[in-house]
């Protein structure tokens, strides 16, 4: 029997250094706030990268630093986890009636995940400290 209590102190400090990096990183800050009106698309063009916050939440970094936040009316299903998504339209706009989809991690690829309806597309500018 005293081999057991170790070994659950052990996995309890494991358990404990494991979820502390993920609660310290979503109570990071945001380092950005609203600026100007919400348009409705965006040029996919100007697209540059993304960068996802959570289940709810996409900053779009467009050229010339430019960043644009979509904030999806409803929570999108692992967005937050997978931090990847996929979208598809035949214009050369992303707009807010689009849908995106989740990219999942399994195995050998990527499969499709959730799929979900953006919102607009709130221009943004970094934070006065």
């Amino acid at each position: 029997m005293p081999i057991r209590t170790p070994v659950r102190l052990a996995l309890g400090i494991a358990l404990c250094c494991a979820v502390a990096p993920a609660i310290a990183k979503t109570n990071a800050p945001d380092p950005y706030v609203a600026k100007g009106e919400p348009a409705d698309c965006i040029p996919i063009r100007s697209i540059q990268s993304t960068n996802v916050r959570d289940d709810q939440t996409i900053d779009f970094i467009m050229n010339g630093r430019k960043i644009y936040r979509n904030t999806l009316p409803n929570s999108c299903p692992s967005l937050g986890f997978e931090k990847r998504f996929l979208y598809k339209t035949s214009l050369s706009q992303l707009c807010s009636v689009d849908i995106i989809t989740v990219l999942w991690n399994s195995g050998p690829g990527l499969q499709p995940g959730a799929s979900c309806g953006l919102g607009k597309f709130q221009p943004m500018e970094k934070a006065a400290k």
